[in-house]
């Protein structure tokens, strides 16, 4: 058995408790066994200019789309309905085993920027076995769409046998009913019993069109239309605005509503519950500015995610919460931070084993190169000045190269 090593940094950020400048950190086999100031532990390795953070979580992913890169350009807010078009048509023009080479190819991008847990929403669960393979942490959500009676009855089979298959130690399952324009109701409580059954979590893409609002209310506008021209419309079964949708998943499991665009930070929003913000795909379709200082200002979780390849350059969850702080300085840095890791870990339900720096958690932790410079730690970490580099440790073992490149 390999003896505890003690590394040093330029700086040592935990996230739950302040950095320390040229602190120390030291491993036992999986798991952290001390965070220190300088000057307590003689160190065994000498990281240098960088500054050791945890690993990143990426709470909302699609690898399946990760061939869509370029090819499916976001739209204009008014015009979601012909993207989501041009998305259902690239699913269908792949065959299984570029589907899986897509989430492969996905898969290295996020080990390659240090992801160490994620949170994938697959279809039919395509991404499960390649991520059961990789060096990383997972809840992979398996989608649910249906409004008329037989594709929710057939739904509703597909998500008892996924949340009845085995997990594993690093890899978890959950359900998506995927948005209020392509599930109905029912299929949502269903979804939810099983994931409160199971203790785990569920995912519901929510109001991330204008468009869902006029739908729910009126059962009309652009998304009328596109379920029409997919012989898909059932407007009995839709549910009547975003509170109801919110209220009917409530049972007490962790809850992901992501995007959350065009959703009032004075909804009653469950218990338990986070807002997943994907702010590059969030400017790449042009929405007004996201509230999620509001939602934060009312006790919601807020975490980060990517989204997918369709409307993300590259899959780098540290590059959502710089973009962020370049749109939003007002913000600290710290809480950007604390997003894109252990408030990540707490809404995918992983909190207790990682997402921070503390004794007795997973040994995950991104060494961060720094410029070579005077500043603070997050002046530091928040300029977009290199993504090169980067060196991350899952479970108290360098990712190879190899390992991150698919």
């Amino acid at each position: 058995m390999a003896e505890p090593c003690t590394y040093t940094a330029r700086w040592i950020v935990p996230v739950s408790s302040a950095p320390l400048a040229n602190g120390t950190i030291t491993i036992d086999g999986t798991t952290i066994a001390a965070v220190e100031p300088k000057g307590v532990r003689t160190p065994d390795v000498e990281l240098g200019n960088v500054a050791i953070i945890p690993g990143l979580v990426n709470c909302h992913t699609h690898l399946d789309l990760s061939g869509a890169r370029g090819k499916i350009p976001p739209t204009d807010p008014e015009h979601f309905t012909d993207w989501l078009k041009g998305v259902i048509a690239y699913r269908r023009g792949r065959s299984p085993e570029q589907v899986q080479e897509d989430i492969r190819d996905g898969l290295a991008v996020c080990l390659r920027f240090g992801t160490t847990l994620i949170g994938d929403i697959t279809a039919g669960g395509a991404s499960w076995d390649a991520i059961v393979e990789a060096k990383l942490r997972a809840v992979v959500f398996e989608e649910l769409i249906g409004l008329n009676a037989e594709r929710v009855d057939a739904s509703k089979q597909q998500a008892i046998a996924w949340m009845t298959g085995s997990e594993s130690e690093l890899h978890r399952r959950g359900l998506s009913p995927h948005a209020p324009y392509s599930v109905c109701k029912e299929l949502i409580v269903d979804a939810g019993q099983l994931c409160r059954d199971r203790k785990r979590p569920t995912a519901i893409h929510l109001g991330e069109s204008r468009d869902e609002i006029e739908l729910l209310h009126r059962k009309r506008g652009p998304f009328r239309a596109f379920l029409q021209s997919l012989g898909a419309w059932n407007g009995d079964g839709l549910a009547d605005d975003f509170h109801s949708i919110m209220s009917i998943i409530d049972f007490g499991q962790p809850k992901l509503f992501i995007h959350m665009n065009h959703v009032a930070p004075s909804a009653r929003i469950p218990r338990n519950s986070t807002c997943v913000y994907c702010p590059r795909t969030h400017a790449a379709f042009g929405h007004s500015r996201h509230p999620f200082r509001e939602f934060q200002a009312c006790g919601v979780r807020v975490a980060l995610g990517t989204d997918s390849l369709a409307s993300n350059p590259d899959l780098d969850l540290l590059a959502e919460a710089r973009f962020l702080h370049s749109i939003r300085p007002e913000v600290p840095c710290d809480e950007l931070l604390r997003m894109a890791t252990l408030t990540g870990a707490e809404a995918l339900g992983w909190a207790d084993q990682t997402g921070s720096l503390e004794v007795g958690k997973s040994a995950d932790f991104v060494a961060l190169p720094l410029p070579d410079r005077e500043d603070d730690v997050y002046g530091l970490i928040f300029e977009e000045w290199s993504n090169r580099d980067r060196r991350t440790m899952f479970r108290g073992e360098w990712r190879t190269a190899s390992a991150a490149s698919g």
